[in-house]
């Protein structure tokens, strides 16, 4: 079987004969897993399916999870490069903000919420590509008008950096939206763009995310009198859930899910699915979460169990309902008796959301170990096909 050479486990490779050819049984030893493991990961045998896992690796190959990840570096993926050709200029026009600079305002009052309104329709429908097009011009007009709209710019601005896996310019647009949301001093806008600043911490810093929810919590309860500070509130108890299951603390990440869960239930889903600025906090939101946090605990038969409860159509987020098919299909496939589940449910991720699918690694790992385990029966055609459409080639 040729397949691509840059998953997860050929980097982790790579690495490792970079480190003086340090042996598996070594790498094992460092990061706390078994030398078997390793190589079944390093084959394509085995995914890697939980964060912790891959910070602890990367840890014992001294680089980043970023890294093992491939993210900053992918090449060949027409969606991605369309899109890279225009992080340069977001760049530049985050690093003009933060410094202070502001140019004179080109377009109207009107014009300008309408461009943002459809920048944000794009978020909803996962086009990141067309957003990032969007992002440069946009994200200096917001800082020309200054306030709400470039607290929501930046907002944006970082969801989409952060999907197509430049996590550290993510942060930057982050940081943008908290201090206009702080100048703004609108409650619901400084939970949204706390959020956004948690999200684009990189994986090894879980523990300083988690941390950095709390404070937000702390600041916010005092002013949660409106529904768009709540739907914040619940949203920074589901980062810091996930963020406390990655840094090792169920017991805390537990108690985040309790009061998310508790405040989802008064409030219930969003009639229109989406909610101040599109998070659909709810009941249905706090489900998903769940899933990606039973999966992240390595605990795949929960993640199906949930599964059979939640509707993720009910929210309008595309990124939302291709999670949900995404760690549905992860979990189908750990069990290795289950590919064709699994390659449904892939096929329904990639459905929902195709740019963000097939840029997600552990989508594109998942699928060589599904392969791998076919390559002595029939190969299905609709494996194939996905393969071919994450750049995946494999043999007949």
């Amino acid at each position: 079987m040729a397949r691509k050479t840059d998953t997860i486990g050929a980097r982790i490779r790579y690495w490792r004969m970079r480190r003086g050819g340090m042996s598996q049984a070594v790498l094992a030893g460092l990061a706390g897993v078994s030398q078997s493991y390793i190589s079944q990961v390093e084959s394509g045998r085995k995914t890697i399916d939980r964060r912790s896992t891959l910070v602890s690796v990367a840890a014992a190959l001294q680089v980043t999870v970023a890294d093992l990840l491939g993210q900053g570096a992918e090449t060949g993926d027409p969606a991605r490069e369309r899109a890279a050709e225009c992080v340069p200029a977001i760049w530049s026009a985050l690093i003009e903000i933060e410094d202070g600079e502001r140019r004179p305002a080109t377009r109207t009052a009107r014009e300008l919420a309408a461009d943002v309104g459809r920048s944000e329709q794009l978020r909803h429908r996962s086009n990141f590509p067309a957003m990032a097009q969007m992002l440069p011009g946009l994200l200096l007009e917001a800082a020309a008008a200054g306030g709400t709209a470039l607290a929501q710019v930046a907002y944006q601005a970082s969801a989409c950096l952060r999907h197509l896996g430049y996590r550290h310019l993510a942060l930057n647009a982050a940081r943008v939206a908290v201090a206009a949301a702080e100048d703004t001093e609108d409650p619901a806008w400084l939970g949204a763009s706390r959020f956004a600043y948690a999200q684009s911490l990189p994986i090894e810093s879980a523990s300083l995310a988690a941390r950095a929810a709390d404070r937000s919590l702390a600041e916010l309860h005092s002013v949660a009198f409106d529904e768009r500070v709540r739907q914040m509130l619940g949203q920074l108890h589901l980062s810091a859930a996930l963020a406390s299951t990655v840094s090792g603390r169920p017991d805390l990440a537990r108690d985040h899910l309790t009061e998310a869960a508790r405040e989802a239930a008064t409030l219930g889903d969003p009639q229109d699915g989406m909610g101040f600025n599109g998070c659909g906090f709810g009941p249905t939101n706090v489900a998903l979460w769940e899933m990606s946090i039973a999966g992240e605990s390595g605990e795949p038969g929960r993640v199906i169990e949930l599964s059979r409860t939640v509707r993720p159509q009910v929210l309008a987020a595309s990124i939302r309902q291709m999670s949900y098919w995404l760690d549905l299909g992860r979990a189908l496939a750990d069990s290795g008796r289950r590919d064709a589940e699994a390659l449904a449910a892939f096929i329904r991720a990639e459905q929902a959301a195709p740019v963000p699918f097939s840029l997600n690694p552990l989508a594109q790992d998942a699928v060589v170990a599904m392969a791998q385990r076919a390559k002595r029966r029939a190969l299905p055609n609709d494996l194939r096909l996905l393969a071919g459409r994450l750049g995946l080639t494999l043999a007949p």
